[in-house]
């Protein structure tokens, strides 16, 4: 499926909500437990989001206008959300999040992207030549994969209590992608 931009921005409005919904109000031990050694937690999850949205993707984007293939993205630290949420509770990593992803989409909106720049590009370390179009479907397709994640970090608490109906439950047999790339 070829990225719209408003159908992009749609989805990436809608994950600081979701996640809320899901995890305000839910005691520490459903938001700080992981799937074991080297995996997030639920609100581990929610800190790299945010650091994301400062460190990742809108810099890029104003990288690929403004410097495109001269000179490859500037690496990100998938775990420097560590230090951002260091001592926050919950609520105020959730909190962060729809902040940073507010601030994000006002200013792509800001930049009233052409059909002509969604085809500009940049140059990524690993991958090359990268487009707008396809680092700003990559954004939206990340917050789904941490969707994902976040449901299977949740249903993992409950991993022996379901007994039998594991069975039927993929969540659960699902080894998904939390440890590092």
């Amino acid at each position: 499926m070829e990225q719209r931009l408003e159908t992009t921005v749609a989805l990436l409005r809608r994950t600081p909500g979701a996640l809320d919904a899901l995890l305000r109000g839910l005691p520490p031990e459903w938001t700080t437990q992981n799937e074991g050694e080297g995996t997030w937690s639920a609100i581990e999850i929610v800190g790299h989001l945010a650091y994301s949205e400062a460190s990742d993707w809108m810099p890029r984007v104003r990288w690929v206008l403004q410097v495109g293939e001269a000179q490859p993205f500037p690496p990100v630290n998938r775990t420097g959300f560590r230090e951002m949420m260091a001592g926050r509770e919950a609520g105020a990593v959730l909190e962060a999040f729809a902040r940073l992803r507010t601030k994000s989409l006002e200013e792509l909106a800001g930049l009233r992207l052409s059909a002509a720049d969604m085809t500009r590009t940049g140059r990524h370390a690993k991958f090359g030549k990268v487009t707008l179009s396809q680092l700003l479907a990559t954004w939206a397709a990340h917050d789904a994969n941490h969707l994902h994640q976040m449901a299977r970090v949740l249903a993992h608490q409950y991993r022996e209590a379901v007994g039998p109906w594991s069975a039927f439950l993929g969540v659960m047999h699902c080894d998904g992608h939390s440890a590092a790339a």
